[in-house]
């Protein structure tokens, strides 16, 4: 598959499982949603118009996004994430979105050593998760993806 294609998918994928989540998952009122990985802020407009009642926290390493996608400054982190995010352990986030997959398994796997208690931490029981890499966490319950997400391209979870 080429890059391009790859790309297609992932992204289809993305917009595919939070329409989801928005339209077929009861997800906690009130919680805000955190955005792992605001990056040119495709998905953080995208959340926007299907939260829009919802404070939408986002994260990044680097300012990168376009000028229409790009968080008030009270709701933008920029830092080393598994760093900056401490501070919003027990927020009780009713939704996480992460995607800060390299597609380097080796680079993948240590992002892997955080990632999981961090978005474990920020959700609020009865939260729902969905990343670009496989969560495993205890309080992390994996939920079916619709069927148009191949398997293994995104993750669903709720915190138990």
């Amino acid at each position: 598959m080429s890059r391009l294609d790859s790309f297609i998918r992932r992204l289809t994928a993305q917009r595919d499982i939070l329409n989801h989540v928005e339209a077929d998952l009861d997800i906690p009122a009130g919680g805000p949603v955190m955005e792992i990985g605001l990056g040119n802020g495709r998905t953080f407009n995208h959340l926007r118009e299907l939260f829009p009642d919802r404070r939408i926290v986002a994260f990044d390493r680097a300012m990168g996004a376009h000028a229409s996608s790009v968080p008030d400054d009270k709701d933008l982190v920029i830092g080393e994430i598994a760093e900056t995010a401490q501070a919003y352990l027990g927020v009780d986030a009713s939704l996480v979105h992460a995607d800060i997959g390299t597609g380097y398994p080796e680079k993948d796997a240590v992002t892997l050593t955080w990632l999981p208690q961090l978005v474990a931490g920020m959700l609020t029981r009865g939260g729902v998760a969905v990343s670009g890499l496989p969560l495993e966490h205890k309080t992390l319950n994996p939920l079916p993806v619709p069927s148009s997400v191949p398997t293994d391209r995104y993750f669903l979870y709720r915190k138990i």
